[in-house]
């Protein structure tokens, strides 16, 4: 079989998912990632960490040049390394969230045309599925210190629980404006974190950010109207998105797809002080999700659409809006394999094929 079917079938098979075009924009969008080799040593890797010896055990192969070629796809981002008790370990990564966010340092126009491609004809398939693959994470001073915050709730907490803190150039607006249809957002605000002190301090595409300077870029992002989230889990968080319906990829499926449920809200939802708001509509630009609207000269939030974000919050002068808790509390997963095994279960997706 070509070796960029087995890639497309064996990353379809993932929780997150990869659905398949009836042109094979999947296939020319891995054709332009992997070589051949590349391409089928990928469709035979699983998604926990096995060494280079490992893996030729397994699938058969010369040990050393195993590792050479595992080595430079991960130098890529095409494939995840990480240390093992028996050393390091190489692993397959979903399309998205993974494969396709590593390119942020390799994208360019041919690349943001095959992904355009791809996600006009597929994309809503993989956003259209519960769990979601995002979560909303609220802005933090948009939340009444009266109120109970669980800490993967508070974007502070989870700034605070990282041993490291970097920011790149959102993969997004990059695409977007390579394609001709750029937006007005920041573009190096998208963060990443670690649990390991000094973990970026020599990475290429990512610029290593004090926890003082990572507070800043979220504070620079709510204030440009972007949305925060995060993966759809309470632990182990290593991403923090600083999202736009203009050219996130997630919330584009809002905006051009018509999907309700992009992303998970948050625990909380916008509500309206009627004595304060004095009708400005101000804080209708900074909303992504048409969540607010005007009538009779009073600001109302829709409550499905309103996903709990609080960006219109810290942008209403009078005071009038806030976040309170909704009547049912919304829990993720507790943990990225919960999330993984839940998304399997609701593709029909058997986890041990992949793992």
């Amino acid at each position: 079989m070509n070796p960029y079917k087995l890639l497309a079938l064996r990353l379809d098979e993932l929780p997150n998912g990869f659905p398949a075009t009836e042109d094979g924009a999947e296939l020319r969008l891995l054709e332009k990632l992997f070589t051949p080799e590349e391409a089928e040593l990928a469709s035979k890797l699983r998604m926990t960490l096995e060494t280079h010896q490992q893996i030729a055990e397994r699938i058969g192969g010369n040990p050393d040049q195993l590792r050479l070629v595992l080595k430079g796809m991960t130098k890529r981002g095409l494939i995840k390394a990480g240390k093992t008790e028996d050393g390091l370990g190489f692993e397959l990564m979903p399309f998205v969230v993974g494969i396709y966010e590593y390119q942020v340092g390799n994208m360019d126009a041919e690349l943001a045309e095959l992904f355009e491609n791809y996600y006009q004809q597929a994309f809503a398939q993989v956003l259209s599925i519960n769990p979601q693959v995002h979560r909303v994470v609220p802005v933090n001073q948009t939340i009444r210190t009266d109120m109970e915050i669980a800490p993967y709730e508070n974007v502070s907490a989870i700034i605070d629980g990282a041993k490291s803190w970097g920011v790149v150039d959102c993969i997004c607006r990059q695409q977007k404006a390579l394609i001709g249809d750029p937006c007005e957002h920041p573009l190096d605000v998208c963060m990443t974190l670690s649990a390991h002190p000094g973990a970026f301090n020599h990475n290429r595409t990512i610029r290593a950010l004090t926890r003082e300077e990572a507070m800043e870029t979220l504070a620079r992002a709510a204030d440009a109207g972007l949305v925060h989230s995060v993966s759809n889990n309470q632990e182990g968080l290593w991403y923090i998105c600083n999202c736009c319906s203009c050219s996130c990829g997630i919330l584009r499926g809002m905006s051009e797809k018509g999907i309700a449920n992009v992303v998970a809200n948050s625990s909380y939802i916008n509500v309206v002080d009627e004595d304060i708001c004095n009708g400005c509509e101000d804080c209708i630009e900074y909303c992504q999700f048409d969540a607010l609207v005007l009538e009779d000269f009073l600001m109302t939030v829709h409550p499905l659409r309103c996903v709990g974000c609080g960006v219109c919050v810290q942008h209403c002068d009078t005071g009038a809006l806030s976040l309170e808790l909704r009547e049912e509390r919304v829990v993720p997963p507790k943990t990225e394999m919960d999330w993984m095994s839940a998304r399997a279960t609701a593709r029909g997706k058997d986890m041990n094929q992949v793992l």
